[in-house]
This record gives C-alpha cells, sequence and structure tokens, in this order.
C-alpha cells in the first residue's frame, strides 16, 4: 500500500508530465520583431529624363509621433503640397526611433529580405489615382524595399486632394501573387506585420 508521502510525490510526477506534455503541444508561434518608428521623413528631390536630381528642387515631409507611430496613436504629419503636375521625383524614405536612438533606415536596409514598403491610398489607387510609383532597390534576391523608389505624378490631374499612405510589411513572402507591386491593395495576404503604416495627406 502506498503511504500518503508515496501518493503525493506520485500526483507531482504526473503533473508535472502533464504539464510539461502541455507545453510541447502549444509551443507558442514565434513573434515577430517588429521596429519602433517614432520618426518618417519622405525626401523628394525632382529628376530629368535621365533620372538625375535636379538642383534646388529637393523637399521634405515628415510624421512624427514620440511614443511610436504604430503605438501612440496621434502621430503630428505634415501635408505633401509641393508636388508639381507631370514631374517626376526620387523618393527616399528615412526612418528612426528617437526612443532608443537607431537609425531604422540602416536596420531595415540590412535586413531588406525581410521589409517591404508599399504605398496606397487615393493618391495611388482608383480611377482619380493621380501619382505612380516604382522601386528603385532591392534585397539580394532582386526583390523590391521601397526605401528609395521614384513617384511619377500625372499630367492632368482631375482632383487637387488625395491620401498618400505608406506601409512597410516585416516578415512578409515576397514571392506571394502580387507582392513584389508597390500598390499591392492585399498585401497583409503575404503574411507577416505592419512595422509602420501611416497615411500623409496630398494636396495641389
Amino acid at each position: 500500500m502506498i503511504n500518503s508521502y508515496g501518493f503525493v510525490l506520485a500526483c507531482l510526477f504526473f503533473s508535472l508530465c502533464f504539464i510539461f506534455t502541455s507545453c510541447e503541444k502549444d509551443d507558442p508561434v514565434p513573434e515577430i520583431d517588429q521596429e519602433v518608428i517614432t520618426d518618417v521623413t519622405l525626401r523628394f528631390n525632382e529628376v530629368n529624363e535621365a533620372n538625375e536630381p535636379i538642383m534646388g528642387s529637393g523637399f521634405e515631409v515628415k510624421a512624427v509621433d514620440a511614443e511610436g507611430i504604430a503605438l501612440g496613436g496621434s502621430p503630428q504629419v505634415e501635408t505633401i503640397n509641393t508636388l508639381e503636375s507631370g514631374k517626376k521625383y526620387k523618393l527616399e524614405i528615412f526612418l528612426y526611433n528617437s526612443i532608443a536612438g537607431e537609425d531604422v533606415t540602416v536596420e531595415v536596409a540590412e535586413d531588406a529580405a525581410e521589409h517591404q514598403l508599399y504605398f496606397l491610398g487615393s493618391a495611388f489607387e482608383g480611377e482619380e489615382a493621380f501619382l505612380f510609383y516604382t522601386y528603385n532597390d532591392s534585397d539580394d534576391d532582386g526583390n523590391p524595399l521601397g526605401l528609395e523608389g521614384y513617384v511619377t505624378v500625372s499630367e492632368p490631374i482631375s482632383v487637387n486632394t488625395g491620401t498618400f499612405r505608406v506601409v512597410l510589411r516585416h516578415g512578409l513572402d515576397k514571392h506571394y501573387a502580387g507582392a513584389n507591386q508597390p500598390n499591392f491593395q492585399n498585401f497583409e495576404q503575404a503574411g507577416g506585420e505592419s512595422d509602420l503604416d501611416i497615411t500623409f495627406p496630398v494636396t495641389f
């Protein structure tokens, strides 16, 4: 006959076995280590037919949230109001984490295979779209990244306002059908998570 002490030990043994077995079955899916971004800068430079920047044509617009743009929920966003109809611009995107003092642009570029930017909103989508984006950078496998590209403004423009949405995805499947398109509306279907999703107003 098992005494009370032996009974307690036996119960403890079976309880531990159950716990370890449950943990093995319910191992969590690894989370994506998302970037914290507090500052976004869009730098535009008009280019000529050879895609060479025109001196003195550059300007910047910014979005800032000290708590992190994906976390704070109340970013200060400037308006894009210097684009001109019929012109082409080189667009460079700079990302910064002021909380940790980190240049996120460098991190995204170094881990390009895991990141990609998309350009959405009414400025790029729909019958009244007036902006057209093309990638000018890629990861080591030749898949697009989006820290650098070109924006062409249509001529004429049928509307004088729009939205310029920038989405940075992390951990996506770049080989998913359509994922290599800059205006891919179904980007979530390619997996991953958003490090950044910010919308700038555009006016003419």
